[in-house]
């Protein structure tokens, strides 16, 4: 059996981690976060063709929906990419002066947009394929409108509740010493929030985009919006409810 990482030693590599994200050069930035928004959207296609032809309000099928849409998660973790909702976790090296406030807003900054063009460029994609006709363009058209229904405090609450869930999977990853422990620590937490109906700013990046484009109701403000507001909830899910929570609870570790 492979030997697993203690929660202080977990914490010491996140905040190593953190470090070596904010020293990160630009080109490598770019590219690994163009691929992490490529792969969060291959998890929501694949979570899209599985919850179409059933009900995706309820049931077991939406535990199996947040199970395929793990996918994206454990394709940043295991084959490498830079995720914004992840790198919440930056905040453990920040509050110990180990990262600088501008690097730290200059990682975030890049990787946001990394992804959303590597999310946008997915979306295209799926409506180039012809994907859009038919169950699969309906059901993506329900999902967007779905998200774009929520009200505010809905959707900063299930924000926030979400990237509390992917940071933990995040952290769970590090415990593990080998590649099918990574993926096991990822899926629960990831199914978790996708089973819940939890809000992830990257994966609206290709859900809502896609759903418009199939006929859901609503603009692109309205998207924008949901994306603004989602991405505020994940910062405070990751960097407030998991990262600092840690690193108060190991400060002694850190030191």
């Amino acid at each position: 059996m492979a030997e697993l990482h203690k929660p202080a030693e977990i914490a010491r590599l996140v905040e190593e981690a953190g470090v070596a994200k904010a020293k990160a050069p630009l080109a490598a930035l770019v590219a690994l976060s163009l691929l992490a928004g490529a792969f969060i959207s291959f998890g929501a296609a694949f979570y899209t063709m599985a919850m179409t032809g059933v009900d995706p309000g309820f049931g077991p099928h939406r535990v199996l929906g947040g199970v395929v849409f793990s996918l994206g998660l454990i394709l940043v973790v295991v084959g490498g990419a830079e995720l914004f909702t992840g790198n919440a976790l930056i905040v453990m090296a920040w509050v110990d002066k180990k990262v600088s406030t501008p690097a730290l807003l200059r990682n975030w900054a890049i990787v946001w947009c990394g992804n959303f063009a590597g999310a946008l460029g997915v979306a295209v994609l799926v409506w180039a394929s012809g994907l859009l006709q038919g169950g699969f363009g309906e059901t993506a058209a329900k999902i967007a409108a779905a998200k774009l229904n929520l009200g505010p405090v809905e959707l900063l609450a299930r924000a926030i509740a979400c990237n509390a869930l992917v940071c933990l999977a995040v952290w769970l990853s590090f415990a593990a010493t080998d590649a099918t422990g990574k993926i096991l620590a990822v899926i629960l937490p990831v199914a978790a929030f996708v089973a819940l109906g939890f809000e992830h700013s990257i994966a609206n990046m290709y859900f809502l985009p896609v759903g418009l484009a199939a006929g859901a109701v609503g603009t692109l403000f309205d998207a924008g919006y949901n994306i603004a507001l989602a991405t505020l909830g994940n910062v405070i899910g990751g960097a407030g409810g998991v990262a600092l929570a840690y690193r108060w609870a190991f400060r002694e570790q850190l030191r």
